[in-house]
């Protein structure tokens, strides 16, 4: 029985891995960004350059802080007019997990 049930686990990876190493090949349409997103990103990375200037070891931990959770933001909402779908690794190990349970 526990060869069955890791033949099948193994059978469901390499499924799940197929079609994305298939779509490989499969060019990906480009979106253009609208006039206001391209002065948004323009913002994000002129805003970017200003705090890779900053001197840190002046700053109190608060402020290096803030810094740190206003390059976050910046970053994800960057990612969001990617209009792209991330997985974490964490994520891909918890999937992994449940189809493994479930089999």
């Amino acid at each position: 029985m526990k060869k069955i049930a890791y033949l099948l686990s193994v059978m469901f990876l390499f499924s799940a891995f197929a079609p994305a190493a298939m779509a490989k090949g499969v060019k990906k349409e480009i979106t253009e960004l609208t006039a206001e997103q391209l002065v948004r990103v323009g913002e994000i990375e002129s805003r970017v350059a200003e705090i890779k200037s900053m001197d840190f070891s002046e700053m109190s931990k608060a402020e290096k802080n803030s810094v740190k959770t206003e390059l976050k933001e910046m970053n994800k909402e960057a990612r969001a007019l990617n209009n792209g779908v991330y997985l974490s690794v964490g994520a891909i190990i918890v999937i992994l997990l449940i189809v493994i349970l479930l089999t």
